[in-house]
């Protein structure tokens, strides 16, 4: 490598970390990041073989474990956290389930927000009890909960925030203080708020996790995730689950989430003014029961989201008046949004929950997290805000 700027220089403003950090350049001095398609890697001679593979060499030895793009991609997001060391994985779930799996044993136990994407909810519920760990899952916006849940052997606690699909806001730095006193890791997924405008570790979060494939990469182009903490624990506990079970990011994806990276301040930023206009424009209109903007005075949490976020979110949800059918006729009458459970794209998205990214957790659950049938979510892109408007308001007529 003829330049290798790596995290970069640490008096950087995040907009020119997310340019330039953890960039590594090959003898040609390619402007942009070199793709490394490449399942292994060669060595000079036996002796430099066994060397990268006792760790004398801290080369790379294979895709699986480590590779050049996806290393640049790991550099460039931990320089934004303020991480010692970052591991990018196959997808958020993957991330999810690595950061969960990495902390624990049989016989420990895991305390979780009840508010979860219904994925997580099955890796807390359903799969770590089938390897000997218990959990229990709490109201995260009632703190004598955690404090109330915490036993001799609990080892993590997990939360996001805001909570996927009704955006409650969880104080983060109360639960870590939690989590530090009971000797556990606080995993906090932090998907929703994005590194733009909330930083957990900052906060007292030991492990913070993403899904590159939302507002990382933005664009609906790729799968992706990141697993962010100390150089020790992701050196001793992570990285051997990654070498051995394979959940690692694809060069690929890397390299497209790079790209992703570049953009992604002023992407949030047009997002959520965007957000904040339709969330404002909702407000009080007769045909919404509820509408939830973290940017907004009268959000539950409106006080821990101002102290803990830089920023109110491209995310929001409102409950239509009429249950189901009214929120599927909404739905239906958009023209620009269109319908998806993906998130933080360019393109502005909806999706009803109830049927689609939390069905699985069942109607019980469903109603204790406040996800009824009118319940959508609202995900803010990058189109002029105004025609937004107009579309939203042409779909409350159709109700």
């Amino acid at each position: 490598m003829t330049e290798n700027t790596k995290t970069g220089n640490n008096t950087w403003r995040p907009a020119t970390t997310l340019v330039h950090g953890g960039t590594m350049r090959s003898p040609f001095g390619e402007t942009s990041e070199a793709l490394y398609l490449t399942q292994g890697f060669v060595y000079s001679d036996a002796e430099a073989a066994e060397a990268r593979f006792n760790g004398e060499d801290p080369g790379y030895v294979y895709s699986r474990y480590a590779n050049p793009t996806v290393s640049m991609f790991e550099d460039r997001l931990k320089a934004l956290e303020g991480a010692e060391a970052a591991r990018g994985t196959a997808s958020g779930m993957a991330a999810v389930t690595l950061a969960l799996m990495a902390a624990v044993k049989a016989g420990d136990h895991v305390i979780a927000a009840k508010a979860l994407f219904g994925s997580c909810r099955y890796i807390c519920e359903t799969l770590l009890p089938r390897f000997g760990v218990e959990s229990t899952l709490v109201d995260g916006t009632d703190i004598a909960q955690w404090k109330a849940a915490v036993r001799p052997n609990t080892r993590a606690l997990f939360l996001e925030s805001p909570t996927n699909p009704t955006l409650e806001i969880i104080d983060i730095a109360a639960v870590a203080e939690i989590a530090k006193e009971a000797g556990a890791r606080l995993i906090v997924d932090n998907v929703f708020a994005t590194p733009m405008y909330q930083s957990p570790l900052q906060l007292g979060a030991d492990v913070v996790v993403y899904s590159a494939t939302k507002h990382i990469d933005g664009q609906g182009r790729c799968l992706g995730g990141v697993v962010l903490s100390d150089e020790e624990w992701i050196t001793e506990e992570v990285m051997p689950f990654v070498k051995h079970t394979g959940p690692h990011m694809s060069p690929f994806s890397a390299w497209v989430l790079l790209k992703g990276l570049e953009t992604l301040p002023i992407r949030v930023a047009r997002q959520s003014e965007s957000a904040a206009q339709i969330a404002d424009f909702l407000a009080g209109k007769p045909k919404v029961k509820q509408l939830i903007y973290p940017g907004r005075d009268d959000h539950p949490q409106a006080d821990v989201a101002r102290r803990q976020m830089r920023g109110g979110s491209t995310m929001l949800a409102l409950e239509i008046e009429g249950g189901k059918e009214a929120a599927f006729r909404f739905t239906n009458a958009l023209e620009i949004v269109r319908i998806s459970n993906n998130l933080g794209d360019a393109k502005s998205l909806i999706t009803h929950p109830a049927t689609t990214t939390h069905q699985s957790i069942g109607e019980e659950a469903r109603a204790e997290l406040g996800i009824n049938d009118g319940i959508l979510r609202l995900s803010v892109g990058l189109e002029d805000p105004q025609d937004l408007l107009e579309d939203v308001e042409k779909a409350l007529n159709a109700v």
